[in-house]
């Protein structure tokens, strides 16, 4: 919501919100000037429907709100081409839409949506090991943060592989590559494969509840 309204696509007039927690509700009042009602309440007064709930609340909220979800609002999730077009013109000024087919929907939140905890958990591990090796917390914050954010903007905007980029840093008998070869040593590739994979089975879990 927030990506919408700095971008211009929608007003604050234009946006009605819906939460469960009446202290969340005027914290949206206060920081965006939008409109919070019930859920029901919203799903009449709205033409475009933009449901983020989590799978195991899918249910609960779809029966508070059938009754008011008719035939020529636009409810995103399932969608025909142009409903799809008019999802991605929301959704643009927040970030790259990319279409997921529904087959790969639980990999794509384990995957992306859980992967900023990944990328958080990644940052405190190396931000204990600089106090490990002698450096002031909020420095070695600092220069992880500065690290992750150069990599993923190079990442970004060179095109390249991820190999390429880690080999272009990666020296002969450099201290990058002892590095990496002590992280296969502890089998961390494996360990994110498995963690992912798990976080996967649980999106179908909830999604089946």
């Amino acid at each position: 919501m927030s990506g919408l309204l700095r971008a211009g696509v929608v007003s604050p007039a234009g946006v009605i919100a819906a939460v469960r927690r009446s202290e969340r509700a005027e914290e949206l009042r206060k920081a965006y000037g939008v409109e919070v009602f019930t859920a029901a309440e919203a799903a009449r007064s709205a033409e475009t429907l933009v449901i983020t709930v989590k799978p195991q609340d899918m249910a609960a909220l779809l029966n508070e709100i059938k009754a008011d979800v008719t035939p020529e609002k636009l409810v995103i999730a399932h969608a025909a081409e142009p409903h799809l077009r008019r999802a991605e013109e929301l959704l643009r000024p927040v970030g790259r839409v990319l279409r997921i087919p529904e087959s790969q929907q639980d990999a794509a939140t384990a995957l992306s949506g859980s992967g900023p905890a990944y990328v958080y958990f990644l940052v405190e591990a190396m931000v204990d090991a600089g106090i490990l090796l002698g450096m002031p917390r909020s420095t070695a914050l600092e220069m992880v943060k500065q690290a992750v954010f150069g990599a993923a903007t190079m990442l970004r905007d060179s095109g390249e592989h991820p190999v390429i980029l880690r080999e272009a840093v990666t020296s002969p008998g450099g201290t990058t590559i002892n590095a990496i070869r002590e992280l296969e040593k502890h089998r961390v590739r494996a360990a994110f494969l498995a963690a992912i994979e798990a976080a996967r089975d649980r999106g179908r879990e909830l999604g089946g509840g």
